[in-house]
């Protein structure tokens, strides 16, 4: 009888007590290094691409892509009987992967085009990292299909290990926030991750060796039941678990960034529990009873449904947490219904290869199409209302998702009908519509039964009420959505990006007719205003006509404050903001003051490059106000690159008003690192201005004269950075940035 057979009585060889340890080992390197691997590049292309929240989300359906394409190599090699033969083969692809070793970004890929930056973006991933990450992402499910030839007495249902590799997954994240990114610069993150990829071969080949030695012939011995035959509906269900985690993934990491900033911090956060939910869930005795999650998750679902519908004026970090809680809660049930249906061992190969295709799928969804198909951001409404219906849906729930899905859509007709104005109902009470639905269905089923359909019945009243919101002009691009909307009874039109306003024009009188002449800045951009004060300063201090460039488009607001005989240049890496601006039937900013203005498309680190030292008298960077903000145009490196595109005397000015970040102290330390004189303004809204609002400005200039007139107005400040590290590119605090403004 085989050790494998008897482990109770068999007495282990060297090998066989040595194969846990050492297969546990490989697996934690080689996961620690596949997962470090994401945030550390992301971070290396992001510069080039705006700081947009879509780099992450593209990354992570090319991590993805590439992680089937590993689950599919393993599965062939573990099809070859002749360990040794796989072995070798698949050390030599992880040798070959040494040619793009170190990693960096390759000669000729130093900007993305104007458009198409999803595929140049995946195409760099592919030439940069993708054979590495290939060669690291088959281990996981290899190493198992391995570790089952053994004689240990667990090789019958290796699946713990995969939850064992996530813990090297989840290390590898949650130290690239606490010490890897702030420590390492990127060259040494790449050589550190060059250093532990050479010593993961070397594991790997260990490994090979101890169960083609005595531990595997002693697993070789016993006889493999014959395997059963693989069923169409597990297939489908391993695709659906696999899918609706992976889409919430992306989605959840983009709501959350939208608002925040594209910085590797927040971008971890979502995959690491991603990644703990492994941990939890795959092991003999799951950690988290899945009636506990079924019961907990549409209890979650409701406020986060809530919250991505209404602005509810919550502190950033409430809807943080409660979108992480809720994400956590839906991986977990996810993934714990999968480890219920996992196979027997001999279809280990091709269950991860099938669930890594739902990722894939999931991934693909939510940051590829969704953004051809939706001009808003349908996916995370419909990927919140899919993981409840996932495990849940059986026979006896399809006749009442339907009567759910017809009750929801008869009561929006009856409201059309009916009610005076139905698109104020679905745009502001289309949650008590759901809650009316809800009361219905709670009295007919059991209120478990009935949250399958009840997710039916919100589902279309959520597309109602976008519908019902009316737009003049709505795009959906790379960089988010940019819409443009009436406000106040049409007193106002309004330019937004995602939850943040981006300019403001007063367009009709109170008593309805147009406004005429020359459009007036609101918002951030009014006259009395921070941004009016360092335009009216540069052009106090410029002898001639100034040459003035503006970083951040929005409606064109401050386009109305050119002189005569200035030259103006504005730069803006969203094409929608520009067509959105340049249109002479929504705002009349740009048609009406500048007209002849160029606009250049694209990072404004990259296209500043561009431009001759000393080009501006006054530089603007107005790209900090909220929606995500791009840390690499505040960096030292950012700011070496302003000073030497203004003049000697030139002044550089940075919007950093922000509802989330505090910035000031940052810009103070990084200034002083460079030996740049830097004041600080904060302005309050004009009380006789409608529709302005407050502002704080930070100005950097080396004119003498210009900083005497700062410090004679008690409005500037000479900042103090209060023991902040300035911002690198290789570093960036966004924790401590968030901490301060919630103090504040």
């Amino acid at each position: 009888m085989s050790a494998l057979q008897d482990p109770v009585h068999a007495v282990p060889s060297p090998a066989v007590r040595l194969a846990m340890p050492v297969y546990a080992a490989t697996l934690f390197l080689s996961a620690f290094l596949l997962f470090s691997i994401q945030p550390f590049f992301t971070k290396l292309a992001l510069p080039r691409l705006g700081g947009s929240p879509a780099v992450w989300s593209i990354a992570m359906v090319f991590f993805q892509a590439v992680l089937l394409l590993g689950y599919f190599y393993a599965h062939l090699l573990a099809r070859i009987r002749d360990l040794r033969v796989s072995a070798a083969i698949h050390l030599l692809v992880l040798a070959s992967a040494f040619v793009v070793l170190p990693i960096a970004i390759p000669a000729g890929w130093e900007r993305p085009p104007e458009t198409g930056q999803a595929v140049w973006l995946l195409a760099l991933l592919a030439v940069s990292v993708g054979l590495p990450f290939f060669a690291v992402s088959a281990n996981s499910t290899m190493l198992q299909a391995w570790f089952s030839r053994s004689a240990h007495p667990r090789a019958r249902d290796p699946y713990f290990l995969y939850g064992a590799s996530n813990i090297g997954s989840f290390a590898s994240l949650i130290l690239y926030i606490v010490l890897i990114e702030p420590v390492l610069t990127l060259p040494q993150q790449s050589m550190g991750w060059t250093i532990g990829y050479g010593l993961l071969g070397l594991m790997i080949a260990g490994c090979a060796a101890l169960v083609n030695g005595r531990a595997g012939t002693a697993a070789a011995s016993g006889a493999a039941p014959k395997a059963k035959p693989l069923a169409l509906r597990s297939v489908a269900a391993w695709i659906a678990l696999g899918f609706v985690p992976s889409g919430l993934l992306v989605a959840v990491t983009s709501h959350i960034t939208t608002d925040v900033a594209s910085a590797p911090f927040l971008w971890v956060a979502p995959l690491a529990l991603f990644l703990l939910t492994f941990v939890l869930v795959f092991r003999t005795r799951p950690l988290v009873s899945t009636e506990l999650l079924k019961w907990a998750l549409p209890l979650l679902a409701a406020p986060v449904l809530m919250n991505v519908l209404v602005d509810l004026g919550w502190p950033v970090w409430i809807p943080v947490l409660l979108h992480l809680a809720f994400f956590l809660v839906a991986a977990l049930y996810c993934h714990s219904v999968l480890y219920a249906l996992r196979p027997e061992v001999e279809k280990l190969t091709i269950f991860y290869l099938f669930m890594s295709l739902g990722g894939v799928l999931g991934g693909a969804f939510a940051s590829l199409l969704a953004p051809l198909v939706f001009n808003w951001i349908a996916e995370y409404p419909i990927l919140i209302v899919a993981s409840l219906f996932v495990g849940r849906i059986d026979r006896r729930h399809w006749r009442s998702v339907g009567v759910a899905v017809v009750a929801a859509l008869a009561f929006s007709l009856l409201a059309g009908i009916f009610l005076p104005q139905p698109e104020a109902l679905f745009a502001s009470r289309s949650l008590a519509v759901a809650a009316v639905i809800a009361a219905l269905f709670v009295a007919q089923f059991r209120w478990r039964d009935a949250v399958v359909p009840l997710a039916a019945a919100v589902l279309p009243l959520i597309f109602l009420q976008q519908a019902a919101v009316p737009n003049l002009f709505k795009e959906r691009s790379f960089f988010g959505v940019s819409r443009v909307q009436l406000a106040e009874q049409g007193t106002y039109l309004n330019l937004a990006h995602g939850t943040t306003l981006h300019g403001s024009e007063h367009i009709r009188n109170a008593d309805g007719s147009a406004v005429t002449g020359r459009p007036i800045p609101l918002t951030y951009y009014h006259s009395k205003g921070g941004i009016a004060a360092s335009i009216q300063l540069a052009q106090e201090r410029t002898q001639e006509a100034g040459r003035f460039g503006i970083v951040g488009l929005g409606a064109g607001s401050v386009a109305c404050y050119a002189r005569p005989g200035e030259h103006w240049s504005f730069y803006e890496i969203d094409r929608s903001v520009v067509r959105a601006a340049r249109d002479a039937g929504l705002f009349h900013f740009l048609p009406e003051c500048g007209p002849q203005m160029p606009i250049i498309l694209g990072d404004a680190r990259l296209t500043l490059s561009e431009e001759a030292d000393g080009a501006f008298d006054y530089l603007l960077i107005d790209a900090f106000s909220s929606d995500s903000i791009p840390t690499h145009l505040m960096t030292q490196e950012a700011l070496a690159l302003y000073r030497a595109k203004v003049g000697a005397n030139g002044i550089i000015a940075l919007h950093i008003s922000n509802r989330y970040l505090e910035l000031g102290s940052v810009l103070a330390a990084t200034a002083a690192a460079l030996n740049l004189p830097i004041r600080i303004g904060q302005f309050p809204a004009d009380p006789e201005l409608p529709g302005s609002q407050a502002a704080i400005v930070a100005i950097i200039t080396s004119d003498a004269e210009a900083l005497a007139m700062l410090d004679a107005d008690p409005r500037w400040a000479r900042p103090d950075s209060g023991g902040v590290a300035p911002w690198t590119d290789d570093y960036s605090n966004i924790v401590a940035a968030l901490l301060r403004r919630a103090q504040n």
